[in-house]
């Protein structure tokens, strides 16, 4: 019985925990919102903005380090999320040459002009690619959290929505996912873009639309298991609303494969931003970003001498998608564990 009592004290921690997490993380990506889409809103204060969102970027990873200090492999993927997450968050207070201010072109790693020193070089336009490199993180992170959001907000809705609720809303839902699931992700989303225009909008809603079936999927099938618990038949007996045992009920106890499954669909978003921005279908010039680097300096990498115009960015987005995959990777390990 006691060992009992403990279990469940430590699980309401545990979920405490969690919940001021997400509170921070929610912080942190409104401050960054603020800032992107916002620019001038707060004239000569702007570059302060973010920075609150610095103390919370240490908070958050300080709690997570004690929730998975068991695995290495979560730690080491949270240290690459949370350098980034830092980077997006200080890259307006640091002393940074306008990323987007042509100075001198090709100019290779360390190289000086007119008294600034250019430690990643220059691209084929004269800018300074430690600049815009650290820059386009903010663009990644910010859209890349904001459509992966997106998505599992409608996923989540429609999947308690079928799996506990069955009935037409099973049918409904279930037939609208399967036709969005017949196209291919990338398809899906270049048909959506060249339709509805390229806009940083757009994208959140066609990644949303690409995302939120297969999203779905699997909160149908954690709500069809959890709709038979006993949790869930108290819950009715005490006459709770279907909103409330959906929402109150089934959500935190399906929490677990959600948190694994986001952190990698973090990373496929990553991945689909930044291939669409390539395509010429993403973010356009003159914004920072990783993806649009690529795309411009795919020519001038094919000399040796300036593949560094490529290998910056290129680094820059592998070490964020590993980040999440880790994360992933050591969840799903310390799940095994439990």
């Amino acid at each position: 019985m006691s060992h009992s009592i403990s279990l469940q004290k430590t699980r309401g921690a545990g979920l405490s925990r969690l919940q001021l997490v997400l509170g921070l993380m929610g912080f942190i990506w409104l401050s960054l919102c603020v800032y992107v889409i916002f620019p001038d809103a707060f004239g000569a204060y702007q570059s302060y903005i973010t920075l609150p969102a610095a103390a919370a970027v240490v908070a958050v990873y300080v709690l997570m380090f004690q929730m998975w200090r068991g695995s290495r492999i979560a730690i080491v993927g949270l240290s690459l999320v949370s350098f980034w997450i830092m980077v997006s968050v200080l890259v307006p207070a640091l002393p940074l040459i306008d990323p987007n201010k042509p100075i001198a072109p090709f100019l290779s790693p360390g190289s000086s002009k007119d008294g600034l020193t250019f430690w990643l070089g220059t691209d084929m336009r004269g800018r300074d690619i430690l600049s815009r490199a650290l820059w386009g993180s903010q663009r990644i992170l910010v859209w890349g959290i904001t459509s992966t959001a997106s998505a599992y907000f409608v996923g989540i809705s429609l999947g308690l929505m079928a799996g506990y609720l069955r009935g037409w809303w099973d049918e409904v839902f279930s037939y609208l996912t399967n036709v969005l699931l017949s196209f291919p992700v990338m398809v899906l989303l270049i048909l959506m873009l060249n339709y509805l225009g390229q806009s940083p909008f757009n994208v959140i809603l066609a990644i949303t639309c690409s995302s939120a079936p297969s999203i779905m999927r699997i909160v149908r099938g954690l709500a069809l298991q959890e709709r038979s618990r006993d949790y869930v038949h108290a819950a009715q007996v005490r006459g709770e609303s279907a909103l409330w045992i959906m929402v109150m009920e089934i959500v935190p106890n399906i929490r677990g494969p959600l948190i694994v499954d986001a952190c990698l669909r973090l990373g496929y978003t990553t991945v689909a931003i930044t291939t669409l921005t390539f395509l010429g279908l993403g973010l356009q010039p003159p914004d920072p970003d990783w993806g649009l680097m690529i795309r411009e300096a795919t020519s001038s990498a094919m000399v040796w001498k300036f593949a560094y115009m490529l290998i910056i960015p290129s680094l820059s987005i592998t070490t964020l998608i590993l980040g999440f995959n880790l994360i992933a990777d050591g969840l799903r390990e310390l799940s095994l564990r439990d």
